[in-house]
């Protein structure tokens, strides 16, 4: 409801008279801003990534199927239900590792996650295999936030990867973890120590020792053994010394584990461990080799704690690594080869460098039209003490400094002089008409402004707070765009009703002639040509209401008809200054053969001068995130982005390694783009798993999967698909004769224990080493464990304690079989990946795919589940759309409690399609798809159409209420208000169109967001406000006819 003219007065007048309080008030404001600014968290993007917990299971010697069937099936089942899940998928490989992956909305506090998951496990675990519960089970709160890598090197042949990685577990890693802003450091693989009893079948078979006697020697004889003390209470009298009693306790040396007694006979004859084998100092396993540019490599994966500047934490670790160098053994150095902050600083630098491009041209705009420094003074003041008092509303609500935030303030510039602008207008058109002294001329002005100023800011945050209150990855991203508009368009309605009228009464001089002659002179003839031009297009729309309704319509239909061309995106591809290779090798592949080829792929890289670092892991599946030993992947860090030309742009650079790679015939290679938003799937493209809910064979579910991949390859969007499954991976399977096994009284038990310990590892226990705990194990020594033929050289134990070969019981053959059986949901699926063709978007790719397994997949029950960025995208769909109509909602009861009239908020809102369609022509003219910028401009567009025909219809229904004409009122308001709405919405114009031309780090997502309000705001103020009067005019006169039609009908004549 409006204010009453004396309340307006009366707080106006007090600014006026109180000029000083007004600054003291704006400068607390910016003062305050400034001192949030250091506090607040600086990172890529806002905490958005939905929680993730991971647990992770071994079970030794196991094919993928058997962990699939018999560790993830029981813990999945337990998942149903779970608050906040989303989706989990399971990675089951034949190493016997189960990595399950459990991802939950976005609002879910990860520590109860962490806790419900917890909880599902325990559930499970009776259903668990002995030897999986013996290994134990990890739980482990995912970090997806990836800071860096910290790599150590040596160029002394002594310090072998091996070493280099237990001197990072030992020395590094916890520094590292102590580290301001980290939130974890992880070293990668497992060459962490452990004490290897390396068996010999055939010594073993000569002496009659079987696996589990080794092993229970040394349960037996490596444990810690209290014996407690001498002398201890209750003592009897005059005892003087309390004595401390030890004995032998756990082994250290591999001397120590080769004096182990496995056994001993009444003759004096003993069997020790290194009768049978030999003990030494080696590491968990091998399957995973660290490179760094060529070398031998251990690297430590850095994780930003929650709320962390990712910049100080980076800085933070760079001081550490300085420090602790200093103590490194000599030829040992430390390094980060890979780092996503640069990503980040540039983003930031590069918003931060528009940011001052728009300031610098909104002054521009705002001098050409008031022509005169001191007048351009008050309204650009309004921008520090808005944007930079944002940062105070910013740190108040937990938020952080992200380029969302900063495109935000972009905007914002444009957005906040507006109120000033309109302040100040009004106030030097007073002055000219009416040669009225500043000091009053200011007080009349605001009287007659605030109730607009008001609505404005009303209006405006009404279509942006809605946003605040969606759910998921989407709203979490609009919320920090929204929620740091709505705080300075709240500050810049302040300023304009505190500081810029008391700025008015002082700065502005006594009414002159305008300029007529100079540059000046020539911008005001144009101005007012081209307003009698805008005045005579209205009067002709108001004569003729049909012709203008049916042009209305026609903006309608294109808008739907653009809308609907407008291909569909998540969010944009952004060179960020480092991508990654994945490498697959055939089947059944050695690690040596992977490394072999990661080599030469490396001479790919070092041939591109752009290429900085190299960081590669063979035996990482990086698309399925599980140990393969004929995987590999490779991050590379490429020049800054100054120092790189259009030929060095990572899609350029990624598209001639492709060639390099397809031409490779042992492997399969290709480089992507690494997920824009961290933790959002594994690459940046579509990603989904292809469900198989019918329970058929494995090898008939690749079969289809095979049909649906050639299928979908050649849909017209798709530019690549693959899957990472293969049913046919060679595979040796091991046949027992159960009769004869049980006839030379052989345990089926101690039989399958032989197989897995010595074909695999026997984790037996626990060993102290430089103040750790590490692992003894037990496997067969390398030459025993190289053909098929060797598993039949191994013994067990049968009748009468004699040796009997595993050839006498078993029958080995090569079956087909998969080495990774992925699940998702619960279903046995396969991962598929692909981006689309060029000029082609990921929502029509998933589009494609979605009609794809409709019409030719369904019916054999295969579905199509969506995952990561994919995921989000399918979910966000229709977010903006629901968010826009219920800021239209609450803008249209907004404006109808401040007019006292439910028909004149119409005449408001009808401007806003026009904003749509111009943001949706930009769009298509460039060939851009509607991803979540896109989104955000549009929300940005709607608000500030409503705010073109707010400062027309409360104008003409001032005039109105005085008992102007309609048409007349209609008219008068439109010429008068012409010149406020050019000056924002050109300065807003200006003040956006670097975003338009932006290059360098994140220029995908400023050409986006900039597009859209750019086109938008062109055509609400080009067009929209030509119509606007005719919407008052008639939604006005047939409110009247309503309630009053011979009023009406007089006041007309």
């Amino acid at each position: 409801m409006t204010a009453s003219p004396e309340g307006e007065r009366q707080a106006q007048y007090f600014f006026i008279r109180r000029p000083v309080l007004a600054g003291v008030l704006s400068l607390i404001i910016t003062m305050m801003g400034l001192l949030a600014i250091r506090l607040l968290p600086i990172s890529r993007y806002p905490q958005i990534t939905p929680p993730a917990i991971q647990v992770i299971a071994v079970y030794p010697g196991a094919t993928a199927q058997d962990v699939a069937e018999a560790v993830a099936a029981p813990i999945e089942q337990q998942l149903s239900g779970l608050q906040g899940l989303l989706y989990y998928t399971s990675a089951n490989a034949s190493d016997g590792t189960m990595t399950l992956s459990i991802y939950f909305d976005v609002k879910r506090n990860q520590d109860l996650a962490a806790v419900d998951v917890q909880n599902a496990v325990q559930l499970a675990s009776p259903q668990l295999p002995a030897a999986v519960r013996q290994n134990g089970i990890s739980i482990i709160k995912a970090n997806t936030d990836i800071l860096g890598v910290v790599a150590l090197t040596s160029t002394d042949p002594r310090y072998d990867a091996a070493y280099l990685t237990n001197y990072m577990k030992l020395y590094v890693e916890d520094e590292l973890k102590s580290v301001p802003g980290i939130g974890n450091a992880t070293t990668f693989g497992g060459l962490q120590f452990s004490m290897l009893i390396q068996l010999d079948p055939d010594k073993m078979a000569q002496l009659g020792i079987t696996v589990n006697d080794v092993a229970d020697a040394v349960r037996e004889q490596n444990a810690t053994n209290p014996a407690g003390r001498l002398g201890r209470e209750p003592a009897p009298p005059a005892t003087e010394l309390t004595i401390p009693v030890t004995t032998v306790g756990r082994l250290q040396t591999p001397d120590e584990f080769n004096d182990i007694v496995v056994r001993a006979e009444p003759n004096a004859s003993v069997v020790r461990v290194r009768d049978v084998g030999r003990a030494v100092l080696g590491s968990q396993n091998y399957d995973f080799v660290g490179r760094l540019n060529g070398r031998p490599t251990a690297l430590a994966l850095l994780y930003l704690r929650t709320g962390a500047n990712a910049l100080r934490a980076r800085e933070a670790v760079a001081r550490r690594v300085a420090e602790l160098s200093k103590n490194f053994p000599r030829g040992v150095t430390a390094s980060v080869p890979f780092d996503t902050t640069p990503f980040v600083k540039a983003s930031i630098r590069e918003v931060v460098i528009t940011l001052l491009e728009a300031l610098l041209l909104v002054a521009l705009v705002v001098f050409v039209f008031l022509q005169s420094w001191r007048a351009t003074l008050i309204p650009m003041l309004a921008v520090p003490v808005s944007v930079i008092g944002t940062f105070l509303g910013l740190n108040a609500l937990g938020l952080s400094i992200n380029v969302l935030t900063l495109f935000a303030l972009v905007l914002a510039i444009g957005i906040v002089v507006d109120d000033a602008i309109v302040v100040i207008e009004n106030v030097e058109r007073i002055m000219a008409t009416e040669k009225l002294p500043a000091r009053q001329a200011a007080d009349r002005g605001i009287q007659q402004v605030a109730p607009a100023l008001v609505a404005i800011v009303l209006s405006l945050v009404a279509v942006f707070v809605p946003v605040a209150f969606t759910g998921g990855v989407t709203g979490a991203l609009f919320r920090q765009f929204a929620i740091t508009i709505a705080i300075s368009v709240v500050l810049s309605g302040i300023v304009a009703l505190t500081l810029t009228p008391a700025l008015c009464a002082l700065l502005l001089k006594e009414a002159t002639e305008s300029h007529t002659r100079g540059p000046f002179g020539v911008f005001n003839r144009l101005f007012d040509r081209g307003r009698n031009t805008y005045v005579r297009n209205v009067e002709r729309v108001l004569r003729r209401p049909r012709a203008g309704l049916a042009a209305f319509a026609v903006v309608i239909v294109l808008t739907v008809l653009l809308w609907r061309q407008v291909p569909v995106s998540f969010i944009p591809t952004e060179d960020k200054g480092y991508f990654a290779v994945a490498i697959q090798l055939p089947d059944a592949s050695s690690l040596q053969r992977t490394e072999a080829v990661v080599q030469r792929v490396e001479g790919f890289l070092r041939q591109e001068p752009a290429v900085r670092n190299i960081v590669a892991l063979a035996g990482l599946d990086i698309l399925s995130r599980s140990s393969q030993t004929n995987s590999a992947v490779v991050f590379v860090n490429v020049a800054p982005w100054e120092e790189r030309g259009k030929r060095d742009a990572l899609n350029a650079i990624t598209q001639r390694l492709s060639g390099r790679l397809f031409g490779m015939k042992d492997a399969i290679g290709f480089a992507f783009n690494l997920p824009e938003i961290p933790g959002l799937g594994a690459t940046s493209g579509v990603e989904g798993y292809l469900q198989d809910r019918s329970g058929r064979p494995v090898s008939l579910y690749a079969s289809e999967l095979q049909q649906f991949v050639q299928a979908a390859n050649q849909l017209p969007a798709v530019g690549g698909l693959q899957a990472n499954f293969r049913a046919s991976v060679p595979q040796l399977f091991v046949r027992v004769d159960r009769e004869a096994a049980k006839s030379m009284g052989v345990q089926l038990g101690d039989l399958f224990g032989t197989l897995q310990a010595l074909l695999s590892t026997l984790y037996i226990n626990d060993f102290n080493l430089y103040g750790r705990t590490y692992r003894v194990q037990a496997e067969a020594q390398a030459q025993f464990r190289q053909t098929p033929a060797d598993i039949g050289r191994l013994y067990v134990r049968g009748a009468n304690h004699a040796m009997i070969p595993l050839s006498a019981v078993t029958r080995t053959e090569f079956r087909a079989a998969p080495t990774l059986l992925t699940r998702f949901n619960g279903f046995t699926s396969a991962l598929v990946t692909g981006t689309p063709k060029p000029g082609r978007s990921s929502g029509e790719m998933m589009a494609q795919l979605d009609g794809l397994i409709r019409t030719r997949f369904a019916s054999e029950g295969l579905t199509l589940a969506y995952s990561g960025q994919s995921y989000q995208e399918r979910t966000s769909r229709g977010a903006a759309g629901a968010v826009m109509t219920l800021g239209l909602i609450i803008v249209f009861l907004v404006l109808a409690a401040q007019y006292e009239s439910w028909s004149l908020p119409f005449a408001v809102l009808l401007g806003v399609p026009f904003g749509v369609l111009g943001a949706y022509l930009g769009v298509w003219l460039r060939g851009q798809p509607s991803d979540i910028y896109v989104q955000v401009g549009l929300i940005t567009v709607v608000g500030l159409s409503a705010k073109n025909a707010i400062l027309i219809v409360e104008f003409a229904n001032s005039l109105r209420s005085q008992g102007v004409p309609l048409l007349q009122a209609a008219t008068l308001a439109a010429r008068d208000r012409l010149r406020p709405i050019l000056m924002t919405s050109l300065a807003f114009i200006f003040g956006v169109s670097p975003l338009l031309f932006a290059g360098g780090a994140g220029a995908a997502s400023r050409h986006s967001i900039g597009t859209t309000v750019f086109f938008g705001m062109v055509v609400a103020t080009g067009i929209a406000i030509v119509f606007i009067p005719l919407f008052f005019r008639l939604i006005q006169g047939a409110a009247e006819r309503g309630s009053a039609p011979r009023e009406s009908s007089r006041a007309e004549r």
